[in-house]
């Protein structure tokens, strides 16, 4: 069977491992830890990054730097998975759901603006297949109501809109370094934050509420409890691994993107026949191929291409199950707006194999799929 996915190593991993456990500091912020904020920063041009735990927790951290209240309000898509709206209702709050664009399956932001309540407090965007979302348009409308906007980058490092990076454009940003991911840690995250003053106070969430890491760089002469936070750091060990893969990062992003483009190509020729629908990447943006996916026709295609190529020896999956229709969201949050494009989208798209190393099987996952679309 050849996988949907299968992590990537360098080959360095093992050996900055080893130069973790010889320096003998293994919890977080070591000077492998240092090396990947330093990585971040320069590459985002974030005011401050974080290294932490997981995106989930990354977003986590943004949630308490927004001083949520229960009863208070964040916008955001429900094609998504279930941290982007778990790390806010944890707070009390109350994720509203609005639908997505038939284009880059991002939030829509026209339906931002009417979702907007008095107890509104940020907008959450995600950037679907590390594809951006119409961030100058999501911006206007948070200045103008005076909102926070965060921005689920987990799919989307080195992905850009109109030059800049994704994950620095709204206030805060959470990346993933998951196995499923571009560059990865095992698991891993990091946050972004777009200005620097905001980054001391998550330093601060991030090290369970206290000045500690002030401490250890001799600006204060105790540390204590100053702040609500949590334990978000990740062990130097995976600091150390993911060293590795940030050296290596512009080659991991080429590689995909070489995927990306032959299964572009392919796919062409089965859009014009009707079979399915490409991916949309519009043209003042960059995208980091994260996944490349197919829009089939309907429900019953999708579960009949899945298990064609199942049969050929190649795995293929579908993506979100809508969070409005899920037990929690229908529990904790509430929609804003016809779902109709999202619950179309969840019921068609597939995903198709794209690890680095997959490119010596391509023109078998294509005959495959060649022959699956046929049957379909």
């Amino acid at each position: 069977m050849i996988p949907f996915n299968k992590p990537y190593m360098t080959g360095r991993e093992l050996a900055h491992i080893a130069q973790a456990h010889a320096n003998g500091h293994l919890s977080g912020d070591g000077s492998f830890t240092k090396r990947c904020h330093a990585w971040l920063e320069e590459r985002t041009l974030a005011g401050r990054a974080l290294l932490a735990h997981s995106c989930t927790a990354a977003l986590e951290m943004a949630a308490l730097l927004l001083d949520l209240q229960p009863g208070d309000e964040v916008i955001l898509p429900s094609y998504t998975f279930v941290s982007t709206a778990s790390a806010f209702a944890l707070r009390g709050a109350v994720p509203v759901f609005v639908d997505i664009r038939e284009d880059t399956l991002n939030i829509d932001e026209r339906l931002i603006e009417a979702a907007i309540g008095p107890r509104t407090k940020a907008i959450c965007v995600v950037h679907y297949a590390g594809v951006a979302c119409e961030m100058d348009a999501i911006m206007e409308i948070a200045d103008r109501y005076g909102l926070k906007v965060v921005e689920d980058a987990a799919q989307a490092i080195m992905s850009t809109y109109k030059g800049r990076p994704l994950g620095t454009i709204g206030d805060y940003g959470a990346l993933s370094f998951h196995e499923t991911k571009n560059i990865i840690s095992g698991e891993g995250g990091a946050l972004l934050c777009r200005d620097r003053e905001a980054g001391e106070r998550a330093e601060i969430i991030r090290e369970k509420g206290t000045n500690r890491s002030r401490f250890f760089r001799g600006q204060v002469d105790k540390y204590t409890w100053v702040d609500i936070g949590s334990s978000f750091l990740p062990g130097e060990i995976t600091a150390a691994f993911l060293t590795a893969q940030i050296e290596d990062a512009d080659g991991i992003t080429s590689r995909r993107l070489a995927i990306w483009d032959r299964y572009h190509a392919w796919a062409a020729a089965h859009e014009g026949a009707g079979r399915l629908r490409r991916p949309i990447v519009p043209s003042d943006r960059t995208h980091n191929a994260h996944m490349y996916y197919l829009l089939l026709p309907s429900l019953e295609h999708r579960t009949h291409f899945i298990q064609a190529m199942k049969e050929q020896g190649v795995q293929t999956v579908f993506h979100y199950i809508p969070l409005h229709s899920s037990p929690a969201g229908i529990a904790h949050c509430r929609t804003a707006s016809d779902m109709s494009v999202t619950d179309s989208i969840s019921d068609r798209l597939v995903r198709m194999p794209l690890w680095v190393g997959v490119e010596d099987h391509l023109d078998q996952v294509m005959a495959a799929a060649d022959a699956a679309l046929n049957r379909t």
